[in-house]
């Protein structure tokens, strides 16, 4: 009877054990999977990649920065302690090696215009309003000097973060809207190009992008310097109160949709 007692005791002691030992064993997780998680923890976070992989595409992007203090107010409360929307350091500028090493990851070779224009502006005491006119010739010099299949000008929107955010599987990213000036002969082609990334970027991520915006007529810039180049496209980069991460998980999503819109030329 004790035999038989010490037996059950311990069958039922197994039973109990036997869902716990089996968590503690180490999971095995397919090769496939563990480099789909790699990989999009790369794309996502490549801002925290120390050196770029070398170019292996023969396309070339150009980057800038024509209203370079442009700020987001979560960052520069998180790192100043202090609401702004405008920052000597802490703004939009910033971003631009996050998305330099983006496109890398995709082997295109991204530029960025060495030049803050808002820092010679303010030391020649040019107006805000004349920066499309006072970073022209810059950008006129590095299109002769090199060719690019697209220039970005990245900004930051003035609107508010219900107007600029979207969610899509439990993930909030900064919407963008790209902008056309239309008052130059040939602002069809730009425009063809923003329709592309936005197709790209919506295949991807529903609701990322805001409606393309055209621009002309009295009390706007009318060109935004596009008439420089056919993939030129001024891209409004969320708005005021969109957070780092947001802003770190479209940035992803503008290269993949730009590399991607290369493969389909």
């Amino acid at each position: 009877m004790k035999k038989t007692l010490k037996i059950w005791t311990l069958a039922v002691l197994i039973l109990f054990l036997f869902p716990i030992l089996l968590q503690l064993l180490p999971a095995k997780e397919s090769d496939s999977s563990s480099v789909m998680l790699k990989q999009k923890a790369y794309i996502v976070y490549a801002s925290n990649v120390l050196e770029a992989p070398k170019p292996t595409s023969d396309k070339k992007v150009l980057l800038h920065f024509t209203h370079s203090e442009e700020a987001y107010e979560p960052i520069t409360l998180a790192t100043g302690g202090k609401v702004a929307v405008s920052h000597k350091t802490e703004n939009i500028s910033k971003l631009g090696e996050k998305l330099q090493l983006q496109f890398a990851a995709y082997g295109i070779e991204t530029d960025i215009l060495p030049v803050d224009i808002q820092k010679i502006m303010a030391k020649k005491g040019i107006p805000y309003h004349r920066s499309y006119k006072a970073i022209r010739p810059y950008l006129q010099q590095t299109l002769a000097d090199k060719t690019y299949d697209i220039v970005l000008d990245i900004h930051r929107d003035s609107l508010t973060a219900d107007r600029t955010t979207v969610t899509v599987d439990g993930e909030r990213y900064a919407k963008v809207a790209f902008v056309i000036g239309k008052e130059h002969k040939n602002y069809t082609k730009n425009y063809d190009v923003a329709k592309g990334l936005t197709k790209q970027m919506e295949a991807r991520v529903p609701g990322i992008t805001r409606n393309i915006i055209v621009k002309g007529g009295a009390g706007v810039d009318g060109k935004y310097n596009q008439d420089l180049h056919p993939g030129f496209v001024l891209v409004e980069l969320g708005g005021i109160g969109n957070n780092e991460e947001e802003l770190n998980r479209t940035i992803a999503v503008i290269a993949e949709a730009a590399a991607s819109s290369f493969t389909e030329e």
